[in-house]
């Protein structure tokens, strides 16, 4: 039976909900939706899109690091927005983190976020 081994980062905000941070299983590493909440307080940061995007990436880029990847070894990506009009500003931050062979990715609305949060990323990488 294949092992699955959970993974828990220090430099990102704990699981709001029955859930792990990640799960490293069959050679992928699955990041759970990451909202921007600092990781330190637990609070939400930001009330523009692009700090909340940059808070976010930056929570992913932790939970990688604990499980032994990073931006680069990203596959797929699924970014849910409150507001698709947040999405050229969105994208300009995303496109930072990931400027080279950037990941498959699809972007959806959705009727909200927890924690009042305009944007939520989750990810899959190899490790």
């Amino acid at each position: 039976m294949p092992k699955k081994r959970t993974v828990r980062a220090a430099g990102a905000p704990g699981a709001i909900g029955p859930y792990s941070q990640g799960i490293a299983a069959g050679g992928f590493l699955f990041v759970s939706g990451q909202v921007p909440l600092d990781p330190e307080s637990g609070q939400a940061v930001g009330e523009g899109i692009e700090e909340q995007v940059e808070r976010v990436l930056e929570n992913v880029k932790a939970i990688l690091a604990a499980g032994g990847a990073d931006l680069g070894s990203v596959v797929k990506t699924t970014v849910y927005l409150t507001d698709l009009r947040d999405f050229p500003r969105m994208n300009e931050v995303y496109g930072r983190y990931f400027a080279a062979d950037p990941p498959a990715r699809a972007t959806v609305q959705v009727a909200a976020l927890p924690r009042g949060a305009r944007v939520e990323i989750e990810a899959i990488a190899v490790v």
